[in-house]
C-alpha cells in the first residue's frame, strides 16, 4: 500500500507540474512575441556590419513584424467582442425566459381570480359547487342578460314589423341603370366615372359575389360602391381591413368564453341585415390586401363557390340558445343572396400580393385614372330588388347570348395559349365568360371589348410569373394570333398588356 501511495504521489506531482509548465511556457512564449527589447537587442548585435540594403531589409522585417502583431491583437479583439455579444444574447434569452415565466404565473393567477369570481357568483345564485348549471342559469350567471348578440338583436328589433320590401313601379334596363348610376354619382357626390367602369361593375355582379377594385390611390375605388349603396337605398358599410387579420374571427367577430357575449363586427351585422331586405347591397373590404385574403376570407370564398345558395351557411357559434337572433339557425347564418362583396386594393410595398386563388373567383377591375368631369343628365333613383336584377341578368344571357363563332375563336386561342405557355382557361373562367359577356353587352358595351377585359384580367395576367425574356418570341406570336382571330383593331387592352410584358 505504501508503494502505491508513493507511486500515486509522484504521478500527480509529474502531471500537475507538466500542466503548470505547459501553461507557464505558453504564457511566457506568448508574451515573448511582444518582447520589443529582445528584438532590439538582436538588432544591436548584428547591425554594426549592416550595409544600406541590409538596413532596408531590416526595416521591412520590422514592418512585417508590426503587421503580425497588429493582426494578432485584432484577432484577440474580435474574439473578445464575439464573446461579449454571445454573452449578451445568452443573458437576453435568460431574461426573456424569465419574463415568459412571470407572464405564465400571472395568467395562472388571473385564471384563479376568474374562478374565484365565478364561484362567488355561483354562491350568490344559491348553486352549490359541482351542481349542474343549466343553459338559462349559465346566461344569468354571466350577465343576468340572455342576449349574447347585441347588434343582431337590435336588427331584429328594427325590422320587428317585417322585412324591408321595395316598391318598384317602373321597369328599367341594365343600360338605363348604368346611365342613372353615373349621373347620380356625379350630381349627388361629385364623382366622375366612365360608362365602361360601371358596365364592368354591373357585369361583375352577374358573374361573381366578389369584385376587386384595384389601382393607384385616389381614383375613386371606395367611392364607387359607396355611391352605389346610396343609389340602391342600402347604405354601403366600409370595413377597413387590418394588417393583423389572419382568420375569419377578425372578420365576423368572436365569442368571449368568459362573458358569453359575442363581439359582433359590422361585417356580420350587415350580412344579418341583408336577410331582412330584398334590395341590392354591397359591402366594402377597404384595402383588403393589407392582410392575406386567403386567410381571413377563405371560408367565405369557399362557401360562395357552392352552386346552391341554401348551402351558404357560415358558422358563427358552436351552439344555439333560445334567445339567439331569429335568423341565426343552429349557430349558423345563411348568406343573403342580395349582398355582394367589393374589395379595394392598392398595389404597393405595404400590401400582400393577391393570389390566383382569389383572382380566379373574383372579377378584378383596374381603376388607374381619375374620372373626367362631365355635365350630368337627369336620372331616376330607385330601389332595385335582387330578384329583379337577377331577372335582367337572365334575360341578357338569352338576348345577348355569346355567338358560336366567337366561342370557337376563344377555343382556338385557348389551344394556342395551352400549347405555348402551358396555361389554360379552365371551366370556371369559361363559365364566367358566359355570365359576364352577355350582361356587359346588355349594359351598352361591346362583347369583344368585354372578352378583351376577361382575357387580360383572367388569363394574360398570369403571364407575369413566366420567364419574360424567354417568352419574347411567343408573346409576339400571341399578338399575331389575337389580330388574326379578333381583328387588328380589337383586343386593345390585351395587346397593350402583352406589349408591356415584351418591354420588361
Amino acid at each position: 500500500m505504501d508503494s502505491f501511495l508513493q507511486f500515486f504521489y509522484e504521478m500527480m506531482i509529474m502531471l500537475f507540474s507538466s500542466i503548470g509548465a505547459f501553461f507557464s511556457n505558453m504564457w511566457r512564449n506568448f508574451w515573448a512575441i511582444f518582447s520589443l527589447g529582445t528584438y532590439a537587442s538582436i538588432l544591436g548585435n548584428h547591425s554594426y556590419n549592416f550595409t544600406v540594403w541590409d538596413w532596408i531589409l531590416a526595416i521591412v522585417f520590422y514592418i512585417l513584424y508590426a503587421a503580425v502583431i497588429l493582426f494578432i491583437l485584432f484577432g484577440i479583439f474580435l474574439l473578445v467582442r464575439k464573446y461579449i455579444r454571445i454573452r449578451k444574447t445568452f443573458v437576453a434569452q435568460e431574461e426573456l425566459v424569465g419574463q415568459i415565466d412571470d407572464l405564465n404565473k400571472k395568467v395562472v393567477k388571473l385564471i384563479r381570480e376568474k374562478d374565484y369570481l365565478m364561484a362567488m357568483r355561483v354562491s350568490q345564485l344559491g348553486i352549490q359547487p359541482g351542481d349542474d348549471v343549466g343553459q338559462g342559469e349559465e346566461e344569468q350567471l354571466v350577465d343576468n342578460k340572455s342576449e349574447r348578440f347585441v347588434k343582431l338583436m337590435a336588427v331584429d328589433t328594427a325590422y320587428a314589423e317585417g322585412s324591408y320590401r321595395t316598391d318598384m313601379p317602373q321597369e328599367f334596363s341594365l343600360e338605363q341603370i348604368v346611365n342613372d348610376v353615373r349621373n347620380f354619382a356625379c350630381t349627388e357626390h361629385k364623382l366622375f366615372y366612365e360608362h365602361r367602369i360601371i358596365r364592368l361593375f354591373l357585369a361583375g355582379l352577374a358573374t361573381s359575389k366578389l369584385i376587386i377594385l384595384e389601382g393607384i390611390s385616389g381614383t375613386g375605388k371606395t367611392s364607387l360602391p359607396y355611391a352605389l349603396g346610396k343609389f340602391f337605398a342600402f347604405d354601403t358599410p366600409i370595413i377597413p381591413v387590418q394588417p393583423s387579420w389572419r382568420d375569419k374571427a377578425e372578420l365576423i367577430g368572436y365569442l368571449n368564453e368568459f362573458t358569453k357575449r359575442f363581439n359582433e363586427s359590422d361585417f356580420l351585422k350587415c350580412l344579418y341585415e341583408g336577410k331582412y331586405r330584398d334590395t341590392i347591397g354591397v359591402m366594402v373590404l377597404d384595402e383588403m390586401n393589407l392582410a392575406r385574403i386567403e386567410y381571413y376570407f377563405a371560408e367565405v370564398l369557399s362557401l360562395l363557390e357552392l352552386p346552391n345558395p341554401n348551402e351558404w351557411l357560415l358558422d358563427i357559434v358552436p351552439d344555439s340558445w333560445a334567445t339567439d337572433p331569429k335568423l341565426l339557425r343552429n349557430g349558423k347564418l345563411q348568406f343573403p343572396t342580395n349582398v355582394w362583396f367589393v374589395g379595394t386594393a392598392n398595389n404597393d410595398d405595404s400590401t400582400f400580393t393577391i393570389t390566383d386563388k382569389v383572382y380566379d373567383r373574383a372579377i378584378a377591375i383596374p381603376i388607374n385614372t381619375k374620372g373626367v368631369a362631365f355635365e350630368p343628365g337627369p336620372y331616376s333613383k330607385y330601389d332595385i330588388e335582387e330578384s329583379y336584377i337577377q331577372k335582367l341578368f337572365a334575360e341578357a344571357k338569352v338576348k345577348h347570348a355569346i355567338p358560336e363563332d366567337l366561342m370557337n375563336r376563344v377555343k382556338q386561342l385557348d389551344n394556342f395559349v395551352l400549347e405555348t405557355f402551358r396555361i389554360t382557361f379552365g371551366n370556371r373562367i369559361l363559365k364566367q365568360m358566359r355570365d359576364f359577356l352577355p350582361v356587359f353587352e346588355a349594359t351598352g358595351g361591346d362583347m369583344v371589348d368585354g372578352l378583351d377585359f376577361i382575357l387580360t384580367t383572367k388569363i394574360f395576367r398570369k403571364f407575369s410569373s413566366l420567364n419574360l425574356s424567354y417568352e419574347q418570341d411567343n408573346f409576339k406570336k400571341l399578338l399575331r394570333v389575337l389580330s388574326a382571330l379578333f381583328g387588328e383593331n380589337n383586343m386593345r387592352e390585351s395587346k397593350e398588356f402583352i406589349k408591356r410584358l415584351i418591354k420588361k
